[in-house]
């Protein structure tokens, strides 16, 4: 049977690696660096630019298609996943990193259709790594086959997470209450790459064992979810069971055991959904 969704991933694709190409351009001049929600939660031009290039893009070729953007939302457009194709779209997964010039940068874009993940392209633009994944057809980077770590032991395991950008002391607390747990299983260390796109290709292709996270968004997670589960991982809540990619909670793994303990040591909160309308 064909794959019906083969255009729109080559069309990803290749406007990931436009989108790679303007923010390599952006990061050799002036930054201009503005805030959304706090100090420390940042948007620059550059998201700007690179979510409209995408979906301009996109609209001119699938013009019958939905979006979900990081910076539409953030402009006040609702955060709705319906059955409809849509495509889920982080232009730059972590900005911060990319206002210092930390080199861990990546372009997301995920597609859905029927709520169910069809395929993921991550571009780590500084890196020049091309992740992809297409359902039940596995998951590349650079077109080489990835394939999650084969480690069973949680404490020959390393770990990826993030601090996000709360500074809410209750917040932080649970945070660092997660993450000293953790370490003290023992593990091997704990990593944190500054992408929740990024750290979730790295379980993909076996450099860490778990990622785990509370507080990201959709277009955070959407694209390497995929990429995860192609490479032969899983993922779960963090109080375990299924994960729901609008609840801003995700533990993805090489194996449902190394999940499973480390959901044990988080803990656990609950932020508010992406799906949740604004207040009024």
């Amino acid at each position: 049977m064909s794959d019906i969704w083969h255009n729109a991933m080559d069309h990803a694709v290749a406007i990931a690696r436009q989108a790679g190409d303007v923010v390599r351009e952006a990061l050799r001049d002036d930054r201009m660096v503005m805030t959304k929600t706090s100090s420390v939660d940042l948007v620059t031009q550059t998201d700007q630019k690179v979510e409209k290039l995408i979906i301009q893009s996109v609209k001119e070729k699938f013009p019958t298609h939905r979006f979900i953007g990081e910076e539409s939302v953030a402009a006040g457009e609702a955060c709705d996943l319906t059955d409809s194709p849509t495509w889920i779209i982080d232009p730059i997964d972590g900005t911060t990193n990319f206002v210092h010039g930390f080199p861990f940068v990546a372009v997301s874009i995920g597609f859905s259709v029927n709520k169910q993940m069809e395929f993921g392209v991550v571009y780590s633009c500084l890196e020049d790594k091309m992740f992809t994944a297409r359902r039940g057809k596995g998951a590349f980077c650079n077109g080489n086959l990835l394939q999650v770590s084969e480690q069973e032991d949680i404490r020959q395991s390393i770990i990826a997470t993030e601090f996000g950008s709360s500074r809410d002391p209750e917040a932080v607390n649970n945070i660092f209450s997660s993450l000293r747990s953790i370490l003290c299983i023992p593990v091997h260390g704990v990593r944190s790459a500054g992408s929740a796109a990024i750290n979730m290709c790295l379980v993909a292709s076996g450099c860490v064992e778990a990622y785990y996270e509370i507080g990201i968004h959709v277009w955070d997670v959407a694209a390497s979810s995929l990429i995860v589960s192609e490479a032969g991982g899983v993922l779960m809540d963090v109080e375990g069971g299924a994960v729901d990619l609008m609840s801003r909670r995700i533990v993805a793994a090489n194996r449902r055991t190394i999940a499973e303990r480390i959901i044990k040591e988080i803990s656990s909160f609950s932020p508010p959904r992406d799906d949740t309308p604004p207040q009024q």
